[in-house]
C-alpha cells in the first residue's frame, strides 16, 4: 500500500503531528496551523499512485480543505477583534460571539464532510485507493470532531445544540438517501461515513465519553472492512469476478462487516447506536433523534440489499473451498468476525452495569 511510497513514513508522521497539534492547542491559531500541517502531510498520500482519478480527488480535497481553513481563520479573527483573545469563553460577553462561533462551526463541518457541506466527500473517495480512503474516513475526522465537542465544554448554548442536532439529523438522512442505488463501494462507504458523522455529532450533546465510544467502534469496523476490501480489491459492488479469485472468508467478512456498519443487532455497529439513543433519552432532542434513526434504517436497507444480492445470488461461490488463503490471513479474518459478534456480549454487559436504566 504505502510501503512503495518514498518517505511514506514521514508523510504519516506529519499527518499525525498536525492532528495532535490541533487537539493540544490552546487557541485557534494553533488549531489552524495543526490542520494545515495535517493537510500538507495527507496530500502526497492521495497522489502516490500517480493516477488521473487520484490526482483529481486530491485537487478536490485540497480545495475543500482550503476553504474550510479560510473560514476557520476568518471566524477566529472575528472573535479576536472585539475581545483580543482567542478564547471563546471571553467572547461570550460580546455581540459577535454568535457570528464567530457559527463561522468556525461551518468550517469544521466542511472539513469533516458533514451535512450540508458534504458534497466533496463522495467524489473525492470515488477516485482514491483503499489506504487513503481509510485515512480519510477515520483519522482525518479526529480533529474536527473533538474540536466540535470542545464547544460544549466551554458553555452550553441552546442554539449551538440545535445547530449540531440539525447537522447530525441532516447527515444521517443524507447518508441514508445518498447510498441508495449506488454501485461503487467507495461512494457507498462515503455516504455511510456521512451518516455516521451525523450520529457522532449528535452524541457530542450527550457526553464526550459517548462520542469517543461511538467513534472508536466506527474506526474498528472501518479498519476491518477496508482491510478486507483491499484484499478483494472490489471496484464495483456487484462485480463477482474478483470474488471468485479470493478467499471465501474475506467475502463472509465483507458481508458481516457491511451489516455491522449499518447497525444491525446484535453486531458491534448496533452497540454504538444504542449507546447514543440511550444517552439521548434525557435530552430534549428526541424529534431530531427520530431522523437519525430513520437515516440509519435507510442505510441498513441498502446494506441488507447488498448482503442478500451477494449471498443469495452467488451462494455457489461461498460453498467452494473455504481455506484458500494462508493460515495467518484466515486467523486475522476470523478475529475480525469474532470482534464484530462481540457486540452481543457488550450489550449484555451494558445492561448488567445499569447504563441504560
Amino acid at each position: 500500500m504505502l510501503s512503495i511510497l518514498p518517505f511514506g513514513f514521514l508523510f504519516m508522521m506529519v499527518l499525525g503531528f498536525g492532528t495532535l497539534l490541533s487537539l493540544s492547542s490552546v487557541h485557534w491559531l494553533g488549531i489552524w496551523a495543526g490542520l494545515e500541517i495535517n493537510l500538507i502531510g495527507f496530500i502526497p498520500i492521495l497522489v502516490y499512485k500517480k493516477e488521473a482519478a487520484s490526482s483529481e480527488s486530491a485537487v478536490k480535497y485540497f480545495v475543500a480543505q482550503a476553504i474550510g481553513s479560510s473560514l476557520l481563520i476568518l471566524g477566529s479573527l472575528v472573535g479576536f477583534s472585539p475581545s483580543f483573545s482567542w478564547n471563546f469563553a471571553d467572547l461570550l460577553l460580546h455581540d459577535q460571539y454568535i457570528l464567530s462561533l457559527s463561522v468556525v462551526i461551518m468550517a469544521l463541518i466542511l472539513k469533516m464532510g458533514a451535512f450540508p457541506l458534504h458534497y466533496w466527500l463522495p467524489s473525492v473517495m470515488a477516485g482514491l485507493q483503499w489506504m487513503p480512503c481509510l485515512i480519510l474516513v477515520t483519522w482525518q475526522k479526529v480533529a474536527p470532531i473533538f474540536l466540535m465537542v470542545s464547544f460544549f465544554e466551554v458553555h452550553y448554548m441552546f442554539w449551538l445544540s440545535m445547530m449540531v442536532a440539525l447537522v447530525g439529523a441532516g447527515s444521517s438522512m443524507t447518508g441514508g438517501v445518498g447510498g441508495i442505488g449506488q454501485t461503487q463501494i467507495r461512494v457507498l462507504l462515503a455516504y455511510s461515513s456521512i451518516g455516521h458523522l451525523g450520529w457522532i455529532m449528535f452524541s457530542a450533546m450527550v457526553s464526550e465519553l459517548v462520542t469517543s465510544m461511538y467513534f472508536f467502534i466506527y474506526i474498528v469496523i472501518s479498519i476491518s472492512i477496508f482491510f478486507n476490501l483491499w484484499i478483494v480489491d472490489m471496484k464495483n459492488m456487484y462485480n463477482m469476478k474478483s470474488f471468485m479469485q479470493k478467499s471465501n472468508i474475506s467475502i463472509v467478512n465483507i458481508l458481516v462487516l457491511l451489516i455491522s456498519l449499518g447497525g444491525l443487532p446484535p453486531l458491534l455497529g448496533f452497540v454504538s447506536k444504542m449507546i447514543v439513543i440511550a444517552g439521548s433519552v434525557s435530552h430534549n432532542f428526541l424529534f431530531m433523534l427520530s431522523f437519525l434513526v430513520l437515516g440509519a434504517l435507510m442505510s441498513l436497507f441498502y446494506y441488507l440489499s447488498l448482503f442478500f444480492s451477494l449471498y443469495l445470488g452467488y451462494s455457489s461461490i461461498l460453498k467452494t473451498k473455504f481455506y484458500y488463503n494462508e493460515l495467518w490471513l484466515n486467523i486475522n479474518n476470523s478475529f475480525i468476525l469474532v470482534t464484530n459478534f462481540l457486540g452481543v456480549f457488550v450489550i449484555i454487559w451494558l445492561f448488567f452495569e445499569g447504563l441504560f436504566w
